[in-house]
């Protein structure tokens, strides 16, 4: 699969398990916003960007750009995200079926790529493992409230 096609890949997939744990969900037209997704929860808006994870069997782990992707005929730009450009990052493993939901200050804490270990493989977790699966957080504020 290209990368745009694995891109629509996670967000159906997102979309349907949004829509399947009972949230309204809203779908922008169009590609120019900073975020894929929002979802409506009694008038309040959570902005959610959406990202595939790729696997490196090399490090055998999963990684996730943590930066924007913007293209021309020529040249590919990467620039970061704003702490005002989503409000929750969504990461898909799509052959796992497996979602990480991560504030957008813990989503901008990573420099360039953020690795998501699945299994016990090392001594201490990494700090990804933390959001895993963690549709709780969407019912809260990003910042716990």
């Amino acid at each position: 699969m290209d990368t745009k096609l694995k891109a629509d890949v996670a967000e159906f997939a997102v979309t349907t398990e949004l829509l399947r744990r009972g949230f309204n969900v809203l779908k922008p037209i169009g590609d120019r916003l900073s975020y894929d997704l929002a979802i409506d929860q009694g008038g309040q808006l959570k902005r959610l960007q959406i990202k595939c994870a790729w696997y490196s069997q090399k490090k055998d782990l999963y990684i996730v750009d943590v930066r924007r992707t913007r293209t021309n005929r020529r040249l590919m730009k990467r620039k970061r995200y704003s702490n005002s450009d989503f409000d929750y990052a969504i990461l898909f493993l799509a052959n796992l079926h497996i979602f990480y939901i991560m504030p957008i200050h813990i989503f901008n804490s990573y420099t360039g790529s953020l690795a998501i270990v699945e299994g016990n493989k090392r001594q201490r977790p990494p700090r990804s493992a933390g959001f895993k699966e963690r549709w709780d957080l969407l019912e809260r504020g990003p910042f716990g409230s």
